[in-house]
């Protein structure tokens, strides 16, 4: 018996004491959030984000290693760490060629609506591996709870992972928060209760800056999403789901992921150096006080580990570029398509030999090539010549160079690989010079550039050490941070580091 203890003495002397686990996680991320965000409105702070950048671990350079920067990539690598080759999250909407359609990363016609105006549901299906809360639920017999919310469906859903106990997302059609049969029978009691006050109408005819909100309907609930309105309503959310939930009171640790679009919505319509961003983001310091004073009330003080990060950032808007004598400039959306598809019908003929053009992706009709016994990968090699001649295209990458490799070792080719996956990938992937912007609206996002791939990852709560940190890092490094300091395995596709230089020695 003596040597027994003496045993475990040793044992504990060797390995430390067993860190305290938080009773809760608040992950969250905000939609299209610059780093400079932090630092430009700094000042200004003076609620949640003044309380994360003060108390919390403040990582300066955290970046994507991923292509496209977009909002399903981001938020599936979140919370699994995984890059879009192994999680197959490679883009917001892909054509899957197995079955034979346009898809997005959380489709899936399996499954139903919950709530709002009915139709098909969503699900985590697509996402090839697991996350945090899937390995904390698979540690403990799933007795963690773990919910994902946000006004976007993938974003609700890709954080918390297959194992979820639910994810509720906002339908804009309806005004009402919505889920999926993947998860649940029938919405919960309380969150048909939320529903039936109806609480995306207490913003009519509300005014920031010198927006004013409709009277009601669809475009009341559209324009709610483009507006910090949109932010404070999911909080209002949070702190519903917080309580109905129990979340923070159960024996083991719970997981709420938070993604507030509004920020996307805005920038994606004013530009990130708009007063609107300004405002969005100011209000939402604001909104992020009541929700962490929420998470604290329900777990106590404490217990509750909050990590914080943006899903990608943007790029100026060209207008406001140019007034600061930096190239850039917009083209059409469709201005690659267009030239594949011309080129490669003066070449083999007419047809729709272009399927799909989303972001920076283009997908070829395989099934034509196919029928007319064309050589795959030539038609490739001129759909690349034909897109390379597009005025102010940087790069394009071929479905055969990536699956070879046969690309530049430079960093950027590097990040165009890591989110190669055979069955989903694009036929092309194009890149535009910097600043360049092939969409509509004030800005956009998705490529390799600094503008799109920094985004703040911060840390704030038990088992963190405060302060600056500017060293290097990714945001696939937050998964495998967060299972260590929960004490479960790491997620299944994660490729990051261990944060080490934040928790305590």
């Amino acid at each position: 018996m003596r040597k027994f203890l003496l045993c475990a003495l040793a044992a504990a002397s060797l390995f430390g004491a067993a860190p305290k686990k938080p009773k809760l996680v608040l992950a969250l991320v905000f939609d299209q959030f610059r780093y400079d965000y932090l630092t430009r409105f700094r000042g200004e702070f003076t609620g949640g984000f003044d309380a994360l950048l003060t108390r919390g671990a403040v990582f300066s350079n955290a970046r994507y290693v991923h292509f496209p920067t977009v909002t399903a990539v981001g938020h599936s690598t979140f919370l699994s760490g995984a890059l879009p080759s192994l999680s197959g999250i490679v883009a917001n909407d892909w054509y899957d060629q197995e079955e034979r359609a346009h898809v997005t990363s959380v489709s899936d016609k399996s499954t139903k609506l919950l709530g709002g105006s009915g139709g098909e549901g969503a699900s985590p299906r697509r996402l090839l591996v697991d996350t945090v809360g899937d390995e904390l639920k698979m540690a403990d017999g799933g007795k963690s709870h773990v919910i994902g919310i946000s006004l976007k469906d993938r974003a609700a859903i890709l954080p918390a992972g297959h194992m979820a106990d639910a994810a509720y997302w906002f339908d804009i059609g309806s005004g009402v928060f919505v889920s999926s049969s993947y998860y649940l029978a029938d919405l919960p009691a309380w969150v048909k209760e939320f529903n039936g006050a109806h609480p995306a109408d207490r913003y009519r005819d509300l005014v920031w800056l010198d927006h004013k909100m409709p009277s009601s309907g669809a475009d009341l609930y559209r324009m709610l999403e483009q507006s910090p309105y949109g932010n404070d309503l999911l909080e209002r959310f949070a702190e519903r789901v917080l309580e109905a939930e129990q979340l923070g009171r159960h024996e083991h640790t719970d997981v709420l992921a938070i993604s507030f679009s509004a920020h996307d919505y805005v920038g994606h319509a004013y530009g990130p150096f708009a007063p609107e961003e300004r405002e969005v983001t100011l209000q939402t310091d604001k909104f992020l006080q009541k929700l962490l004073e929420a998470a604290n009330r329900q777990a106590g003080d404490g217990n509750v580990l909050v990590v914080m990060t943006g899903d990608h950032g943007a790029a100026p808007a060209p207008g406001r570029s140019a007034g600061w004598k930096i190239p850039g400039g917009h083209m059409p959306g469709s201005a690659v398509r267009d030239a594949v598809q011309a080129a490669l019908a003066a070449r083999y003929g007419a047809g729709d030999w272009v399927l799909g053009n989303w972001d920076l992706l283009i997908y070829l009709n395989r099934d034509l090539i196919a029928r007319k016994k064309l050589d795959l990968a030539e038609v490739r090699r001129v759909a690349e010549q034909a897109a390379s001649a597009v005025p102010h295209v940087s790069r394009v990458y071929t479905w055969d160079e990536l699956h070879d490799g046969r690309v530049p070792g430079d960093a950027t080719s590097r990040m165009i690989m890591n989110s190669f996956n055979a069955r989903r990938s694009a036929d092309l992937a194009f890149l535009p010079d910097p600043y360049w912007l092939f969409s509509g609206g004030a800005t956009s996002h998705s490529t390799t550039y600094g503008y799109d791939t920094h985004v703040p990852v911060i840390f704030m709560g038990p088992g963190v050490r405060p302060g600056r940190y500017d060293g290097s890092i990714t945001v696939n490094d937050i998964a495998s941070t967060l299972a260590t300091m929960l004490d479960v395995e790491t997620p299944s596709g994660a490729a990051g580091r261990v944060l080490t230089e934040m928790l305590p020695r």
